[in-house]
């Protein structure tokens, strides 16, 4: 009997616990007014072709009435190497095809990364592939901006 009333209980804490967090979804999901995408960087043995058919489906998921920002892929390693030029190639596509998509836009971040000489410092990435603090903290401040100004223009609409 004990057993009993123990099993269900945690199914109706199991239930409630759902209900809430899928009415805290739902929730959450109308009060965004932009979902900012970040995907790709791990696509290894991929083409950019198929590394931007990828993001782009999943970005097709997102798009509605709502804003979309779609991350670039950063630029990897020291100095230019055939990933980088790949991933480069990868934000020259998803920028053409976020260019025809209402509400959409891709936000590069690269030209905070890559210096004149073409190198990245490992005090941004520290292992010229993931982001330090500091990293974090210029993607951030552009992310911040850029969404600001989405943000102004949705207003005046």
């Amino acid at each position: 009997m004990l057993l009993g009333s123990f099993f269900k209980s945690i199914n109706m804490y199991v239930e409630c616990t759902l209900l809430f967090h899928s009415r805290f979804l739902m929730f959450f999901l109308c009060l965004h007014q932009v979902v900012v995408l970040w995907v790709g960087t791990n696509n290894h043995g991929h083409t950019a072709e198929q590394i931007c058919g990828g993001i782009m489906e999943v970005g097709g998921t997102l798009i509605g009435e709502k804003g979309l920002v779609v991350m670039g892929v950063l630029a990897r390693g020291k100095m230019p190497n055939s990933l980088r030029e790949r991933n480069a190639q990868v934000n020259k596509l998803v920028q053409e095809a976020v260019s025809s998509l209402p509400h959409t836009s891709l936000l590069n971040v690269d030209p905070v990364f890559v210096h004149s000489d073409g190198s990245i410092s490992h005090q941004e990435l520290y292992d010229y592939l993931y982001l330090t603090p500091q990293g974090y903290q210029a993607v951030c401040q552009l992310l911040h901006a850029h969404l600001k100004g989405l943000l102004e223009k949705q207003a005046e609409n």
